[in-house]
């Protein structure tokens, strides 16, 4: 083979150089045609060399639709209190689990929320009728100081099972939980398979529990869970990867999974 290739250099070397460039632009072409966009040339030659891929988990490697499954109160307060509280909250937001929450909450006369507030990485406050609400995750309740109570268990439970949990405080008082779920993609399982036999390690990347995180990866077969994120603290992640040496990809489903594109070149943009 090396010698027949060495023939077709000597006899023809232009028809060599034109197809190597060809090959690359039908490469970027097809994958254009397939919502992969590559920054250069280079990125195309380079992911062939990955040695980690880190998956986004919301809208990758589930399918994006998180639904309310499950709503727990505290002793002396109610379902419909804790739903109109947090879809309050919710209101106006295109986040996925906002919006799972504003669905289960419709039909119930939710009341205006002032004074908004996102808390990055742990959910959201706002006032409503005098009294301010928390909404978000554990990370959240533990910086305010408000304890779950018989509500620790619950929460355990429903993170063990996979689900997403949000807590719902009201007037400094945990109030309720809200179990989200989002299944796994039906088409996820397969490239994650493909990538591992060509010994390719698969991370998933969220800023969910570790509970609901492990529960994922255990059902698509993933290498690596970083779970408990930040947005700030999703960059440092990739870096710790690559300080160990190895080359690092991102596959991510919208703009704020860019926030790793410097990092390295291999990744879509």
């Amino acid at each position: 083979m090396t010698l027949t290739i060495t023939v077709f250099v000597i006899a023809c070397p232009d028809a060599l150089a034109l197809a190597t460039p060809m090959a690359v632009m039908v490469g970027t072409g097809l994958g254009a045609m397939n919502g992969i966009l590559f920054k250069n040339a280079g990125a195309l030659e380079d992911a062939t060399k990955l040695d980690v891929i880190i998956f986004d988990k919301t809208g990758t490697l589930t399918v994006g639709q998180p639904e309310v499954i499950d709503v727990v109160v505290a002793k002396d307060a109610r379902i419909e209190d804790v739903l109109k509280s947090a879809a309050s909250v919710e209101q106006g937001s295109d986040h996925p689990l906002a919006q799972a929450i504003v669905r289960r909450a419709q039909g119930l006369a939710v009341p205006t929320q002032s004074g908004f507030e996102n808390l990055e990485g742990m959910g959201a406050r706002a006032e409503i009728d005098g009294e301010t609400v928390f909404l978000g995750n554990r990370r959240l309740m533990d910086s305010q100081k408000l304890a779950l109570g018989e509500l620790a268990a619950e929460a355990r439970r429903l993170q063990g099972a996979g689900r997403t949990v949000v807590h719902v405080a009201r007037a400094a008082t945990v109030i309720g939980l809200i179990a989200i779920a989002d299944a796994p993609r039906q088409t996820a399982a397969t490239p994650v398979a493909k990538l591992r036999e060509r010994g390719v390690r698969v991370a998933m990347l969220t800023g969910d529990n570790a509970g609901t995180a492990q529960c994922i990866a255990r059902d698509l077969g993933l290498d690596i869970v970083l779970a408990d994120v930040l947005s700030g603290q999703k960059a440092s992640k990739v870096k710790e990867l690559q300080a160990q040496g190895k080359r690092v990809g991102m596959v991510g489903d919208g703009v704020n999974d860019a926030w790793s594109a410097p990092l390295n070149r291999c990744q879509a943009e």
